[in-house]
């Protein structure tokens, strides 16, 4: 169990959480683990066997205290949220903004393009720190091509197509991800994107950040008075958080891609940490998680200049900031949606 920027991570199996006046408590068999002041909390993020009494769940819905169920590898099952705050009227003006095909299509547009630069960064910066890159030449090309559907998306005209230029710069992007693996690539070898479930370590590593990401930026936008469900580049679909997907896009290279591709240079996750199922999909065992998750809370607490506001923060708080942002936009603040851009 690890605390970090306000949000608890619970990977020990049997777990109990419970309150006590205003502190959770976390047991095992029993025996007292960890507690927690209710104040200090944004969110809970649970993995594999852990429960939780029903008046614990209450009193984090009272106070805005988000709650994720994920499986023991990281699937997402369930969040518990209690009711949406914030103004009524940023709401209504999201879901009309949603059923507005030009307005979808420009927002749409500002997180694909973000996405699609943040890509490119990642390439870019694996070229300047590795002059003797095996495989350059074929990044290199990866990186051309991105760049050219930066430029095409500007002049697309509707959700569709930028789904389409968003599909092709990921087969560019992924289609070199492989060149980025520096070390123990028996062990990390990636041939392409396997989701649900992962079928390779490195797959494995990046739907689980990707999993831990998706709360965060979920939090974010229902902190600020935003529906996670209700999006513009992923549309409705039962039980889909469409916002925070669309959010999440900017986040994926600059803080999950760049973290998986470290964590596996630097050799802090080894091929011992994975086990492959009958099915063919791999997982990561509770050590190797929680690697994961320390590596992860380190990176949110370094700080960067944020490129819009000028202002320094931690990175962790980006999703907060980008929210908040994307909040001023649509009560009409701002003329547009500035996505986070890394360098």
């Amino acid at each position: 169990m690890r605390q970090h920027l306000n949000t608890l991570y619970v990977t020990t199996q049997g777990t109990y959480l419970s309150t006590d006046g205003e502190t959770i408590v976390a047991k095992v068999e029993g025996e007292v683990r960890l507690r927690v002041p209710l104040h200090l909390l944004e969110g809970i993020v649970t993995f594999g066997r852990v429960s939780a009494s029903p008046f614990l769940l209450g009193k984090c819905a009272d106070r805005g205290i988000g709650i994720s169920f994920l499986t023991e590898r990281g699937r997402f099952l369930a969040r518990v949220q209690g009711p949406v705050s914030g103004n009524v009227l940023l709401r209504r003006e999201q879901y009309r903004r949603a059923d507005d095909g030009i307005a979808s299509t420009q927002l749409a547009r500002a997180f694909v393009s973000a996405k699609v630069l943040n890509s490119r960064a990642v390439l870019q910066r694996t070229l300047r720190d590795h002059s003797q890159l095996h495989g350059r030449s074929q990044v290199e090309v990866a990186v051309k091509s991105m760049a050219r559907t930066v430029s095409l998306l500007p002049g697309s005209s509707s959700v569709d197509t930028i789904r389409g230029l968003e599909g092709d710069a990921a087969r560019n992007y992924f289609g070199v991800f492989d060149h980025l693996v520096l070390k123990s690539k028996d062990t990390f070898r990636f041939e392409r994107r396997s989701r649900r479930p992962p079928m390779d370590a490195m797959n494995a590593i990046l739907s689980f950040l990707y999993t831990l990401l998706l709360h965060d930026v979920a939090s974010a936008l229902e902190a600020v008075g935003l529906d996670p469900q209700v999006g513009y580049l992923h549309r409705d679909r039962p039980g889909r958080p469409g916002l925070a997907l669309d959010m999440m896009e900017e986040f994926r290279p600059f803080l999950a891609d760049r973290l998986a591709l470290s964590l596996v240079n630097r050799k802090q996750v080894g091929k011992k940490g994975f086990e492959v199922h009958e099915t063919g999909a791999v997982s990561m065992d509770q050590a190797t998680r929680k690697a994961v998750l320390t590596a992860l809370q380190d990176r949110k607490q370094e700080e960067i200049r944020h490129p819009f506001l000028g202002e320094r923060t931690t990175v962790g708080m980006l999703p907060h900031l980008q929210a908040l942002l994307l909040a001023r936009h649509l009560r009409g603040d701002l003329d547009g949606y500035p996505p986070f851009l890394s360098k």
